[in-house]
């Protein structure tokens, strides 16, 4: 496995596009309307909106630099457009006419002549033939006017130096700034086709790049794609080697239909199930899927846009308060109790499904992360109305979850998990009843079901419910963990998310990552390294977690050939006694001058040991034993753990304590650190430590709280503070090969009490992980 970030192209294959290619626009808007584009020809887009207030407005947008694209993939930047000229067919429904007040402009935004920056507003219609919902529109940037009336109002555009476009579309009776809800929600749709650029500025080069196929798959979200078309988002999935499924998640906050309410917009199922422009992309999205060899996994979550969610479909603490995400605007927690809420789920689940069936695509579903809230301060989140009577009427009011708890609370948290378990149960079936033969996973946030802090938390938020063989495929995600390279963390709580469901790595996905901001993106090392350790625990499928962030940083993954030294993890099989031959080798160069002094250099950090294990065979069962061994190892070819008899533990005489060898010292981010074993200033790197050996001390006090990766790691679930000194203690074995491809015994000869001779030499092991 290897990756970078990229954040230009070095050289990488390039072709090129015309500029105002279809699958380049972008789409952008207020809340709480909503708007997609989607292509449909090469030489074709189209826009779907649904406006709900007099002043909502869309932007169909271009860029003049590409700041979506994976930088191996994105167009070249060119804010001079005057030597092209642009021509498109218009048509359009619910929106503006053409030729009125508010019909469409373009906004061109940018800096006039003198380098001041500064907007023009082009009416459309100025320059377009035919009707208002069908016409011809041809735009030349080298004579272009705005200005509402011509040539009255004229206002010439200066188009050497724009940063952008767009097209505005708004509803019939639009009124700048009007918040007032229109009668009933509003669907419009604009299409542009036979989208032609000519002039010399037409072509625009665009990165080919092609990733070499991985063993990883991708993960996206719809909240953070429903602007961009779905053919470009699959574009930058397929170049850089991502294959297999999709994991999609639908999202929290722009799948739903809304009605006015109070003074708000809360959800709805009034006209149908998903809104128009929504519908649009995903059935778009699901189309294009299909035939680039992708799989679709569909995936949905307990959460709800908070502003839109009614309110007594919110998961409540014993006060009352709502049980929100730290997101700004932040999501609401839907109750896993409400019969309203969960049906509204179980709409949604069967539409989705619905586009990927009817795209021939293999119905997958997911549940995302179901789980009763907690508040920052531990309370959890057991008490709006529904939950309450679900749970007994008045159930006991847990202050916090993070503490010892009474047997009535645990008691409780057994009951809610026995109704969080139910719900996904019955979202599973239905959308098992709309595709029949379905496979269903459900996707578990191991960092916040197994909180260490709240041990008791499992029941409620892993409940026994989902054991398998409740659903097809247990997914886990730990992205806190993963950026943070806490590969311990990750590998508790995998385990302990096993031990609990029973389900074994060949039924398990694990999704790694992600990068919240684009200043933590050195995050994607730690990310990378979480992936591959669960291709190599040997998962069905891993995920990176998620495209768009990926495109965002340039993070690229590849794999690569490394040179693997052949070793079986297997201990020599014979019982060394102290007559066997240990001797500890340096290579030195040593010069000597005329007048007889010495200059020394030391050619090696630390001795290799030869050893000669032939006194160990003392009966023909250990010589057959031992030519057995020989032959599995291929002679020299494969090394193996060998139990050096004089050096073999951390402390004297072989015992162990945790503040035996110091390994390295805290700096409040480092949580790995590497074994080792000191020998006045030489320090030896231990590799093979004994399974079970090994305890560690931070600053004197011993934890458990570390696991032992491959080559001698020990991975610490938090970082140490600066200064602290981290220790451990361990018994440990010596990585060896046999020194030669000939093995000799003579059977005479040991019969008459001579030993034979086995010789073997230790291997160097770096240990990097």
């Amino acid at each position: 496995m290897g990756y970078s970030l990229m954040a230009e192209r070095t050289g990488q294959r390039e072709g090129v596009i015309s500029r105002f290619d279809p699958r380049f626009w972008t789409v952008n808007f207020p809340r709480p309307m909503m708007a997609s584009v989607v292509t449909t020809a090469p030489d074709a887009l189209r826009v779907d909106c649904v406006f709900y207030r007099r002043g909502d407005l869309a932007g169909l947008i271009w860029e003049a630099e590409d700041r979506e694209d994976h930088p191996l993939l994105a167009y070249a930047t060119d804010r001079d457009f005057r030597q092209c000229r642009l021509s498109f067919l218009w048509r359009s429904s619910g929106s503006a006419a053409l030729d009125g007040v508010n019909g469409a402009v373009l906004t061109i935004e940018g800096r006039d002549a003198n380098g001041d920056a500064r907007s023009w507003y082009v009416r459309l219609w100025n320059y377009a033939s035919g009707t208002e919902g069908d016409a011809q529109v041809s735009l030349d940037f080298a004579d272009l006017t705005g200005g509402f009336l011509l040539p009255e109002e004229a206002d010439p555009v200066w188009a050497g130096d724009v940063d952008r476009m767009f097209v505005s579309l708004v509803p019939p009776d639009y009124a700048e700034g009007d918040e007032t809800p229109l009668s009933a929600p509003t669907e419009g749709w604009v299409e542009l086709s036979e989208i032609v650029c000519e002039g010399p500025g037409s072509v625009l080069a665009i990165g080919e790049a092609i990733v070499p196929e991985h063993g990883l798959s991708i993960a996206t979200g719809y909240d953070d794609s429903y602007h961009l078309t779905p053919a470009r988002l699959l574009r930058n999935a397929l170049h850089l080697g991502y294959r297999g499924a999709i994991n999609h998640y639908v999202g929290m906050s722009h799948y739903f239909r809304l009605e006015a309410l109070y003074g708000g917009y809360y959800v709805s199922l009034a006209g149908g199930v998903l809104n128009a422009p929504c519908a649009a992309w995903h059935r778009d999205f699901a189309a294009r899927a299909a035939p680039l060899g992708y799989g679709v996994i569909w995936s949905l979550s307990y959460e709800l846009f908070d502003a839109h969610c009614w309110n007594d479909w919110k998961q409540r603490a014993a006060d009352g308060a709502a049980g929100q995400t730290g997101w700004e605007p932040p999501s609401a927690l839907l109750s896993p109790a409400h019969s309203g809420a969960m049906n509204y789920l179980h709409t949604v689940a069967r539409a989705f499904v619905a586009i990927g069936r009817d795209a021939g695509l293999a119905v997958r579903f997911q549940v995302g992360e179901p789980w009763w809230w907690v508040m920052p301060d531990g309370r959890p989140c057991l008490y709006d109305v529904a939950a309450r009577a679900a749970l007994g009427g008045e159930p006991p009011v847990i202050t916090s979850v993070r503490g010892p708890l009474s047997p009535a609370e645990t008691d409780l948290l057994d009951r809610a998990g026995e109704v969080l378990a139910a719900s996904t149960a019955a979202l599973c079936e239905a959308v098992r009843a709309e595709a029949p033969g379905a496979e269903v996973l459900l996707l578990a946030y191991l960092p916040t079901v197994l909180d260490r802090e709240a041990p008791e938390l499992k029941r409620a938020n892993l409940p026994l419910g989902w054991q398998r063989p409740a659903f097809d495929v247990l997914q886990l995600e730990d992205y806190d963990w993963a950026a943070a390279g806490n590969s311990a963390g990750t590998a508790r709580g995998v385990a302990a998310a096993e031990a609990r469901l029973g389900y074994p790595p060949s039924e398990q996905h694990y999704l790694s990552g992600f990068v919240l901001r684009p200043e933590d993106r050195d995050q994607w090392r730690a990310i990378d390294a979480a992936a591959e350790a669960g291709r190599v625990r040997g998962v069905a499928a891993t995920f990176v977690w998620a495209l768009p962030q990926v495109m965002r940083d340039g993070f690229t993954h590849f794999d690569e050939e490394r040179d693997v030294q052949p070793f079986d993890d297997v201990l020599f099989p014979l019982a060394l006694g102290r007559e066997a031959e240990v001797a500890p080798e340096l290579s030195t160069a040593i010069v000597t001058s005329a007048g007889g002094a010495e200059k020394r250099n030391a050619d090696w950090s630390a001795a290799r040991t030869r050893y000669d294990v032939g006194p160990g065979v003392r009966s023909e069962a250990d010589i057959a034993a031992l030519l057995a061994f020989f032959r599995a190892r291929l002679g020299a070819a494969r090394g193996f753990r060998l139990r050096d008899p004089f050096d073999w533990s951390s402390g004297e005489g072989g015992a162990v304590s945790p503040g035996d060898q110091t390994i390295g010292t805290g700096d409040g981010t480092t949580t790995r650190f590497a074994l080792v074993k000191h020998y006045g200033e030489t320090v030896r790197r231990i590799t093979r430590p004994v399974a079970g050996s090994v305890r560690v001390a931070v600053d004197g006090t011993e934890t458990p709280y570390f696991t032992v990766e491959a080559g001698g790691w020990v991975a610490l679930d938090s970082p140490p503070a600066g200064g602290a000194a981290v220790t451990a203690g361990f018994r440990f074995d010596v990585p060896v090969r046999f020194a030669e491809d000939r093995l000799t015994v003579n059977r005479a000869s040991f019969l008459a009490g001579a030993a034979p001779s086995v010789p073997l030499v230790e291997i160097r092991e770096g240990g990097d992980g």
